[in-house]
């Protein structure tokens, strides 16, 4: 198979893992895997764990690429909300390409044991959600200021476990709490 990223190499048969097969590009050295050889080993090292820091260098290709298998589009997919790297999918065959160095970005992460789950809608919903609270997080405290966001967040907190929430609302909202003239 050639390489579906550089175009250039050839995929050659390899391990990302002892047990783990893959096709590594022999020119820019990302890696072809298939979802079942990763569950087949994932199922063969459960604990599996990997050391605290390594050096390593992360490419991600952000052009659509094709299957090697099937030549058809692949699919992006976020591996987290803090990154902005992407692992490519083809359903057809059950296949992720990843640059050189995602594997090891995953395995640093602890998101290796969990490679499969990326590509559920699930995964994909929580980085939405988590990458939407982190933009209002954001457009709040530029409104607010820090210590007043803070403040509200605050605020906000007890008033949702406060039993009289809806009376201390009315009473904050009001113009003049202590009138009866609305």
């Amino acid at each position: 198979m050639n390489c579906t990223s550089c175009k250039q190499g050839k995929l050659i048969p390899n391990f990302l893992e002892p047990q783990l097969r893959s096709h590594a590009c022999n020119h820019c050295g990302g890696d072809w895997l298939l979802v079942e050889d990763y569950v087949a080993w994932k199922e063969n090292n459960p604990e599996f764990t990997v050391a605290e820091h390594a050096d390593f260098e992360i490419e991600d290709t952000q052009h659509a690429l094709l299957c090697p298998a099937t030549g058809a589009i692949m699919h992006k997919y976020h591996i987290a909300n803090d990154s902005d790297h992407k692992l490519d999918y083809s359903p057809r065959v059950g296949g992720i390409w990843m640059d050189k160095g995602e594997w090891t970005y995953l395995k640093l992460a602890n998101l290796a044991g969990s490679l499969n789950r990326i590509f559920t809608d699930q995964w994909q919903q929580a980085i939405r959600t988590q990458s939407a609270r982190e933009t209002f997080e954001d457009i709040y405290q530029e409104r607010f200021g820090e210590d007043d966001y803070r403040k509200a967040r605050d605020v906000r907190e007890w008033l949702r476990n406060n039993a009289n929430r809806a009376d201390l609302r009315a009473y904050i909202l009001a113009e003049d709490p202590y009138s009866a003239v609305r």
